[in-house]
């Protein structure tokens, strides 16, 4: 495992400046740059799932997947430059609720939650 010098968490916030990429292309490009461990998808669910568990209650959740199983089963868990980015970088990806209190010291803590890309 790779460690910034001092062990500390970088938290990057901005876009890149272009138009036509999104804040998660420039968290993917910064995370590379780095050379970061994992990149953290804070969304408004806790994972990655069959369907949009806010709109299908059928939705199972996923605990670990792979980028090709994500791109085959069309799952949209950010957008695709910045997907295709982590995964030609081998940069795994943790997607999680941020609106769950606690959730985030989880993760940078490594404990488990939301779903693993890998």
């Amino acid at each position: 495992m790779r460690h910034l010098e001092k062990g500390r968490v970088v938290i990057f916030g901005a876009g890149t400046g272009n138009p036509y990429f999104t804040t998660d292309t420039a968290g993917s490009l910064r995370a590379i740059e780095i050379k970061a461990d994992v990149i953290l998808k804070g969304t408004r669910v806790n994972g990655i799932y069959t369907a949009d568990p806010e709109k299908d209650p059928t939705a199972t959740k996923y605990e670990t997947i792979s980028f090709a199983d994500c791109i085959q089963k069309n799952l949209k868990v950010m957008d695709m430059t910045a997907f295709t980015l982590c995964m030609e970088n081998n940069l795994p990806i943790v997607v999680f609720d941020m609106n769950t209190e606690g959730n985030l010291l989880k993760v940078v803590t490594g404990e488990k939650v939301g779903t693993l890309v890998s």
